[in-house]
C-alpha cells in the first residue's frame, strides 16, 4: 500500500479538499494516503467505523500529514449519507477540489441461472448507483480544475464468466463517467475513471487466494505481475492534479496489459 519510490511528490495539492468513498481499506485507503501526501485534507468515507479509526491511525503513524485526515461513517446506497460527507469533505474552506469513488463490492460468483436478485440489487447499488450518488452531490461543490476518478475494473470491458452481476456494474460505471463528464466539462470539472487488474485487497481475496486463478490472470498480462494498490493510486493522483488537466471522459486501464487479452477463466472458482 505504499507509495512507489520513484513517485514524485510536490505537495501540488496542498490546500485541496478530497472525498474518497470506500476509504477506509484497499484501493480507497491508498488513494487516500497518495493524495494525502501530496497536501490534500482528506475525508474517508465508509460504513465501517471501526475501519475508518484504523485507517486514520495507519495513516497517522506514516505520513507527517495526518492533522489532514477526517473520517465520515456512511454508506454510499444511502443518499442522506452520501449528501452529508460530501459537505463534511467540502467545509474546510467550504470546496470540494478531489473526488475518488472508491467503494465498492463484489458478488458471488455462479452461473446466471443462479444469480440472487438481492445479491444482483446489492452489487449494482453500491458499485453502480452509489457512484452516481456520489457525483451528484459533489460535482455541485465543485469548481474549475475539480476532478472526479472512479474505480472500475477489467471486468467492465473483459467478459468474467460467473461474475456478470459485477461486471454489468463496472461497465455501467464506464458510461456513468462519460457521461457526466460531458455534462459538467464546461464548468472545468473533469470526470475519469480507472481500470484496474487484479490487485491482491480484501474484495478480491476470492480470485487472488486461488493459485490456479492466478496463475490464469498472470497468463493474460504481458508485464507478467499482479497490481498493488500502490499503482492504482499513482494512476488516481495523476488524474487528480494539473498533470491531467486536459483529461476528461477516459478510462485509463491500469492492468499489467490484461485488457490486450482476453478476461479470466473463472470456472475454478465456481467448482
Amino acid at each position: 500500500m505504499t507509495t512507489p519510490a520513484t513517485a514524485d511528490l510536490t505537495g501540488e495539492l496542498r490546500g485541496r479538499n478530497a472525498l474518497v468513498t470506500g476509504g477506509g481499506s484497499g484501493l480507497g485507503l491508498a488513494c487516500a494516503r497518495a493524495l494525502l501526501e501530496e497536501g490534500a485534507h482528506v475525508t474517508l468515507m465508509g460504513r465501517r467505523a471501526t475501519a475508518l479509526r484504523e485507517a486514520r491511525n495507519l495513516l497517522g503513524a506514516h505520513d507527517r500529514h495526518a492533522a489532514g485526515v477526517t473520517t465520515h461513517s456512511g454508506d454510499v446506497t444511502n443518499e442522506s449519507h452520501v449528501a452529508s460527507a460530501v459537505r463534511a469533505a467540502a467545509s474546510p474552506g467550504d470546496h470540494l477540489d478531489v473526488v475518488v469513488c472508491a467503494a465498492g463490492s463484489g458478488a458471488g460468483g455462479g452461473p446466471i441461472a443462479a444469480i440472487e436478485l438481492d445479491e444482483w440489487n446489492r452489487c449494482l447499488a453500491t458499485n453502480l448507483t452509489g457512484a452516481m450518488l456520489t457525483m451528484k452531490h459533489a460535482v455541485p461543490l465543485m469548481g474549475e480544475g475539480g476532478s472526479v476518478v472512479a474505480l472500475s475494473s477489467i471486468a467492465g470491458v473483459l467478459t468474467h464468466r460467473y461474475m456478470t452481476a459485477y461486471a454489468v456494474s463496472k461497465a455501467g460505471l464506464e458510461m456513468l463517467v462519460r457521461n457526466v463528464a460531458d455534462e459538467v466539462g464546461s464548468a472545468g470539472v473533469r470526470v475519469n475513471a480507472i481500470r484496474p487488474g487484479l490487485v491482491p485487497t480484501s474484495l478480491s481475496e476470492p480470485l487472488h487466494s486461488n493459485p490456479g486463478i492466478v496463475d490464469d490472470y498472470l497468463e493474460q498480462m504481458p508485464l507478467g505481475r499482479l497490481g498493488t494498490p500502490g499503482d492504482v493510486a499513482q494512476a488516481v493522483l495523476f488524474l487528480s492534479g494539473s498533470r491531467s488537466s486536459w483529461i476528461t471522459g477516459q478510462v485509463f486501464a491500469v492492468d499489467g496489459g490484461h485488457t490486450l487479452r482476453r478476461g479470466p477463466d473463472l470456472r475454478r472458482r465456481t467448482r
